[in-house]
C-alpha cells in the first residue's frame, strides 16, 4: 500500500451552486471566474438543451460549461476557464420546463453568470409537459440533452432523445418504478447502436479517491469483502396537507416537493440513497440476488407526504455476504452520511459526508480517524465535473460511452429495496427484473390539466406504504 496521504479534495459540489431556498446560485459560485467569450465555428461547438430547469439542472449546466477547463494556480487555489468543455467550445441554445416561474428564474441566473455561452432567445424557451420535444428539436446530432426533470419522466424523454440521434446526460433517479427500468435499459441498447453516448448523474463512479480505493480492494488489500454499511440519516423531508383550490399535480411537481410522491420522484429514499446502493454494488462489482428490510414513522409524526421516515435494507450478494444501507429522516436525532466496507483483513471508509472523497482504508476493522493505514490521494477534479469531462471527450473523440444500463441496474436495486420496506417482503432481483410495475401507467399523456397519479385526502394527507398491504413490484 501506498503511504498515507493526509490532503483532501476541496472543489465545490454541484450541491455548492444551489442556495438552500433551493434557488440557483451559479452566479455567486462562479464569481471571480473568467468567463471567454467564445466564438467557434458551429461544427466545433456542442450545443445543450436543458430539460428540466431546477437547481439540479442548472448546476449541471455550469459544471457542463467548465468541463475540461480546470487549471490549477501555483498556490494551490483552482481557476476555471468555462465554455471549452473537453477540449471544444459549448454553449445552451434551448430551455424547457413546466413551470414558467422555474424556467426564468434558471434563465436568469445562468445568463448572469455565463453570458454569451447562454444563447437561449425567447423562441427556444419551451414550457409544458411536451416541451422537451421542441428543446430537443434544437439540436443536432452531436449535441447533448440534458435531463433533469423528475424521474417519472426521465424515459420518456430518453426515448425521444435517442430516437433523434443526440446524445443525453440524465440526472440521478432515472425511474421511479421498474415498468420505468425496463423503458431505460430498452433506450439505452438503441443508443448503443446509434453509437450515442449517454452520461448518468452517479457521479461517485468518476471520483478518482473512490476509484483508487476500488483498486487497493481489487488488488486484496483488505482481503474478502464481507459487509457494506451505508448510512444516510438527517432531519427530515416533511411536507405539509395539500392546499385545496390549486392544481394538484403542478403542486405535486413543484420544486418545494422534490421527492415526497412514488410516482414522480420515487421517494426520499432512493432519492437520497440511490448513490451509496450504486457504490454497494461498485464494491461488490455485482448485483443483489435479494432485499429485506424494515421501515416505518414515528409516533406524532404530522407528514402528509408518501415517503416513511426510516428505512432499513438487508441486500444478500450471491456470495452470501451483505450490504446493509439505512436512511433516516428525524429531527433532533444523530446525524450520519457515509459508506463503510469490511473485509477479511481490515475496514475501509469509502465515502462520507455530502459524498466527500473521505476514501481511506484502516489497520483493522476499528473505524477510527486514528487507525488510518492510507489515504487515497487528493482529488484535482470533483466528480461533478468529472462525468462531463468523460462524456463530453467521448463526443468529441468518439469513444464508447453509455452508463445507461449500470446506472438504471442501480436504481433497480435501490426500487428493490424501497419494495422490500414497503411491503414487508423478501424481494428477489430476478423478481424485479420480471417486474412490469409502473406507478402512473399514463405518464407519457400527462398535460397541466391532468388529476395527479395519487389524491391527497380529505385532510390533504397522501397514502403511505403499509408493509403486509403495499405492492411495488
Amino acid at each position: 500500500m501506498t503511504p498515507m496521504k493526509t490532503s483532501q479534495s476541496q472543489l465545490p459540489s454541484r450541491r455548492e451552486f444551489i442556495k438552500t431556498t433551493g434557488q440557483f446560485a451559479a452566479a455567486s459560485a462562479l464569481a471571480g471566474m473568467a468567463i471567454p467569450h467564445v466564438h467557434a465555428a458551429a461544427d466545433d461547438t456542442i450545443h445543450l438543451a436543458l430539460i428540466g430547469c431546477g437547481g439540479r439542472g442548472s448546476g449541471a449546466v455550469a459544471n457542463a460549461m467548465s468541463a475540461g477547463g480546470l487549471v490549477l494556480g501555483d498556490d494551490g487555489g483552482t481557476k476555471r476557464a468555462v465554455g471549452t468543455g473537453a477540449g471544444g467550445p459549448i454553449k445552451l441554445v434551448a430551455m424547457a420546463d413546466i413551470r414558467q416561474d422555474k424556467l426564468d428564474q434558471s434563465y436568469t441566473a445562468l445568463k448572469q453568470a455565463l453570458g454569451d455561452l447562454i444563447d437561449v432567445p425567447p423562441e427556444r424557451k419551451f414550457l409544458g409537459f411536451d416541451a422537451y420535444r421542441h428543446a430537443i428539436d434544437c439540436l443536432r446530432p452531436g449535441d447533448v440533452a440534458m435531463l433533469t426533470t423528475h424521474a417519472a419522466f426521465r424515459a420518456p424523454h430518453l426515448e425521444y432523445a435517442v430516437e433523434k440521434g443526440v446524445n443525453v446526460f440524465m440526472e440521478k433517479d432515472f425511474a421511479p418504478d421498474p415498468g420505468g427500468i425496463k423503458r431505460i435499459l430498452r433506450a439505452g441498447e438503441a443508443a448503443e447502436k446509434k453509437n450515442l453516448k449517454i452520461g448518468a448523474g452517479l457521479m461517485a463512479r468518476h471520483s478518482s479517491a473512490r476509484q483508487a480505493l476500488i483498486q487497493q480492494i481489487r488488488d486484496g488489500a483488505m482481503g474478502d469483502v464481507q459487509l457494506i454499511r451505508a448510512y444516510r440519516m438527517d432531519s427530515g423531508y416533511f411536507m405539509g396537507p395539500f392546499p385545496r383550490g390549486e392544481n394538484e399535480l403542478l403542486w405535486q411537481l413543484s420544486p418545494g416537493h422534490p421527492y415526497q410522491f412514488m410516482w414522480s420522484s420515487g421517494g426520499v429514499f432512493i432519492e437520497l440513497m440511490i448513490h451509496q446502493i450504486d457504490e454497494c454494488f461498485w464494491i461488490k462489482d455485482s448485483l443483489p440476488v435479494s432485499a429485506h428490510g424494515v421501515g416505518g414513522r414515528f409516533a406524532g409524526s404530522t407528514d402528509c407526504s408518501q415517503n416513511l421516515d426510516s428505512y432499513s435494507i438487508e441486500y444478500t450478494f450471491a456470495d452470501g455476504t451483505k450490504a446493509l444501507v439505512t436512511g433516516r429522516y428525524i429531527p433532533n436525532c444523530r446525524d450520519d452520511f457515509a459508506t463503510y466496507v469490511h473485509g477479511t483483513k481490515c475496514a475501509a471508509k469509502f465515502s462520507g459526508n455530502v459524498h466527500a472523497p473521505t476514501s481511506w482504508l484502516y489497520k483493522d476493522q476499528r473505524t477510527e480517524p486514528s487507525n488510518l493505514a492510507w489515504r487515497a490521494p487528493k482529488e484535482t477534479v470533483n466528480p461533478w465535473q468529472a462525468e462531463w469531462d468523460v462524456l463530453l471527450s467521448a463526443i468529441r473523440n468518439n469513444k464508447p460511452h453509455n452508463e445507461t444500463r449500470r446506472a438504471a441496474l442501480s436504481n433497480l436495486g435501490a426500487i428493490m429495496g424501497r419494495a422490500a420496506v414497503h411491503s414487508g417482503k423478501i424481494i428477489t432481483w430476478d423478481e424485479a427484473m420480471a417486474s412490469e410495475f409502473k406507478f402512473c401507467p399514463n405518464v407519457d399523456d400527462l398535460t397541466a390539466n391532468s388529476p395527479a397519479p395519487v389524491q391527497a385526502d380529505a385532510q390533504g394527507r397522501y397514502p403511505a406504504p403499509i408493509p403486509g398491504k403495499t405492492v411495488e413490484i
